[in-house]
């Protein structure tokens, strides 16, 4: 029985697909990606494989892992295999811990820049080759900026990715804004129809209210001071703006940074700047389309990031003395017991 078993096993395994596929590529929608905890059996890694469809015969599989020394020789990780991959295939990249893929975060709220950075630390992707995927004009006509954007800055969408290690810069750059795609149902394109606002300009706002929340509750009244200046024609003064504009980090945004010559300038230019100023996220995108119905022109940020919330600009100046009080409070020692 033994030997007719290996035999039936054997003369399936061109119908199953015994040879090698090419390796999967980030993005692939030809591919699955599959993750193999620590510790997993054998029958945990065919019972994985199986539910994203990669194993029909969970018995035929095991027992030709088994006869290949898989059981043993288990290597736990995320895979990414062609879906067509045959069971010779994966059963050597379980058995070499070939092909497994990398987990990349970019969190909300960071220029592209700084992703770049990102990508060239925890991937190898070369800085200056991140940035050129990012302006890439065929990208740009892809994602419908073409005519008003140089780089997709605002478009690399904010998550976990699962990549295979060093991808190319195109690859990556792509897969994150096909990210951003998916994260854009239609129902927001009419809503910013209805605001008659672009999609670009959404994602503008967005991005500046990204940078300028810390807490979830602030974010649609930090919407609605924006909305409330643009329908008013005022300057929206937003600070994240002038940090774009210097094109570094700062700790804190000082008087004389206010008068930088630059398109991203708030203070002095009214309305929108030319595109986004970071990558914000779908909270940020929504409270974009949806800002609170409230009054609001005015907001300043206490020592913990909460902002208070004004209408008159009298309000605002009191508002401000409240805050410049509690800093000082902070500043000042402690008395002893």
């Amino acid at each position: 029985m033994r030997r007719v078993a290996g035999g039936l096993l054997c003369a399936g395994l061109a119908a199953c697909g015994a040879g090698s596929s090419p390796s999967c590529d980030a993005g692939d929608t030809a591919c699955v990606a599959v993750t193999i905890p620590r510790g997993a059996s054998l029958k945990a890694a065919t019972e994985s494989l199986a539910a994203h469809h990669l194993v029909q015969r969970r018995g035929g599989f095991t027992l030709y892992a088994r006869l290949r020394g898989l059981g043993s020789s288990l290597k736990s990780g995320s895979y990414a295999f062609h879906r067509d991959a045959g069971w010779g295939e994966i059963v050597d990249a379980l058995k070499r811990g070939r092909g497994t893929l990398a987990r990349f975060t970019v969190p909300e709220g960071l220029m592209l820049i700084e992703i770049a950075d990102l990508a060239a630390q925890e991937l190898g992707v070369p800085r200056d080759s991140f940035r050129a995927a990012a302006a890439d004009s065929a990208l740009l006509r892809h994602l419908g900026l073409a005519a008003f954007a140089a780089t997709a800055e605002g478009y690399l969408y904010p998550t976990t990715y699962t990549v295979r290690p060093r991808p190319s810069a195109r690859e990556l750059v792509r897969l994150m804004t096909d990210q951003f795609a998916a994260h854009w149902p239609r129902a927001w394109q009419a809503r910013a129809d209805a605001l008659r606002l672009s999609r670009h300009q959404i994602v503008t706002l967005a991005s500046i209210i990204q940078a300028e929340v810390r807490f979830p509750s602030d974010r649609d009244y930090v919407s609605a001071v924006y909305h409330n200046r643009l329908e008013r024609r005022m300057p929206l003064q937003a600070d994240p703006t002038i940090v774009y504009a210097l094109g570094r980090r700062v700790r804190r945004v000082f008087e004389k940074d206010l008068t930088i010559r630059s398109p991203y300038n708030t203070y002095i230019h009214p309305g929108l700047p030319p595109g986004p100023i970071s990558q914000p996220d779908s909270a940020s995108l929504f409270a974009a389309l949806y800002p609170a119905a409230a009054p609001f022109l005015f907001f300043v940020a206490q020592p913990d990031g909460k902002h208070i919330f004004s209408v008159s600009y009298a309000e605002h100046l009191m508002a401000i003395r409240r805050v410049q009080e509690m800093r000082a409070a902070e500043r000042a020692p402690r008395r002893g017991r």
